[in-house]
């Protein structure tokens, strides 16, 4: 109780004056930066088990975390924030240093702004919000299906509505695209994100994005992808970064996308693994492997469909299954979010669903169009937008954060 005080404190800057926040630097590795504030490797790294020790290597350049240090300036605590779900807390009892991985507290806002486009809509947005990651999301997710370049016009009408997270009152991780309009030749077009976590237009056809292959046609998903997990036996939290495909032994495994071999080898507790670099910053991992196909080695360029192996159990793995993860800029994200066969189109009940939730969100983007305000917060935005006319997303946040902390 009193170690779990100690992090509500610290997550909450009780103790300003010792809290120090530093941003973590390029190169620099989990090891490295135990061996530089001169914390013991052996107990915070060697003795880990392979989970763990794999979530060391998801820190990123760029991310600020906080250490706790007493009057003596010795280390008492450290949060490391590994993705936006989950972080490594480094604490110390008695006379050692212990690591877990715990849930960070962080508070999520619906955000939205109605603007004119100046020039672009990337130049726009950024002008507007000071984000990059906004207006790469928002380009990311019209590319495929307008024309900026030749349909754009200085005047029209731009609207995003986005959910962005805080911690420690500062932006922290990527903002999730909730719904958006353009104007382009007198004509609005819109996108918005489902409750299956995909994209879809005001007809419900599903918007096309970086589109992949399943790695193992027809297999079942045993395993789905979590950024935190409470483990109901080891009583931990967990990550689990990737997707498991459960298949026989010897089942053909196809590259999800077209790109180039850049490991094909073992690696630890993830067996016979080889990762495929792909466009856009993009790449995939499947790991566990029996054997790789002939052929198949870095440097080799392969086509989305075509065998790079064969489903099997080497490595820390229980069973023959695929462990397959996909990664945006080094950092794993959901493959369901982007594996598909082909696009979709809402019928039935989800189509019917779909339209409440349009119909939410236009209200809200009609709202922010009569007002034209240049960057409305979330104080005024949170009362607008209701999702599934119940609480908003924002509510729910609060509350499951609310819960987990009383379970915790």
């Amino acid at each position: 109780m009193i170690r779990i005080f100690l992090i509500l404190l610290l997550s909450l800057g009780a103790f300003a004056s010792e809290v120090q926040r530093y941003r973590w630097e390029n190169g620099v590795t989990y090891l490295v930066f135990l061996e530089q504030n001169k914390l013991p490797t052996k107990e915070l790294y060697y003795n880990l088990d392979d989970d763990n020790q794999r979530l060391t290597e998801e820190m990123r350049a760029g991310v600020h975390y906080q250490i706790l240090r007493d009057s003596n300036n010795t280390i008492e605590q450290v949060l490391l924030p590994l993705n936006d779900e989950l972080q490594i807390h480094i604490f110390k009892n008695k006379d050692s240093y212990e690591f877990e991985a715990i849930p960070i507290i962080s508070e999520t806002k619906t955000e939205a702004f109605a603007t004119s486009i100046v020039s672009s809509p990337n130049y726009t947005i950024m002008k507007e919000t000071k984000s990059k990651k906004l207006a790469q999301i928002f380009t990311a997710n019209f590319k495929n299906s307008l024309n900026f370049k030749n349909d754009i016009r200085a005047g029209d009408k731009l609207v995003m509505i986005y959910d962005q997270k805080y911690r420690l009152g500062k932006v922290f991780s990527m903002p999730i695209l909730q719904a958006a309009m353009i104007e382009m030749r007198k004509k609005y077009h819109y996108i918005y994100l489902n409750d299956d976590e995909r994209y879809y237009d005001e007809k419900g056809h599903e918007v096309e994005g970086f589109l992949l292959a399943r790695p193992v046609r027809g297999a079942r998903v045993s395993s789905y992808f979590t950024k935190r997990r409470f483990h109901p036996v080891l009583k931990r939290w967990k990550a689990h970064l990737g997707i498991d495909y459960a298949a026989r032994r010897g089942t053909p495994i196809v590259a999800a996308g077209s790109g180039t071999v850049i490991y094909a080898a073992p690696l630890g507790s993830y067996g016979n693994l080889v990762k495929i670099r792909h466009a856009d910053g993009y790449e995939t991992r499947y790991a566990h492997m029996k054997s790789f196909r002939r052929g198949i080695h870095r440097g080799k360029r392969v086509k989305k469909g075509q065998t790079i192996g064969y489903v099997g159990s080497t490595g820390r793995s229980t069973g023959p299954h695929l462990h397959f993860e996909l990664r945006k800029n080094g950092q794993a994200i959901n493959p369901l979010r982007v594996v598909q066969v082909t696009t979709k189109k809402l019928k039935g009940k989800e189509y019917d669903a779909f339209l409440k939730l349009k119909k939410n969100y236009d209200e809200s983007i009609g709202l922010h169009l009569e007002n034209m305000t240049p960057y409305v917060r979330a104080a005024k935005f949170q009362n607008m937008c209701y999702i599934n006319n119940s609480y908003s997303y924002y509510t729910q946040q609060k509350e499951k954060e609310k819960r987990e902390l009383r379970n915790g």
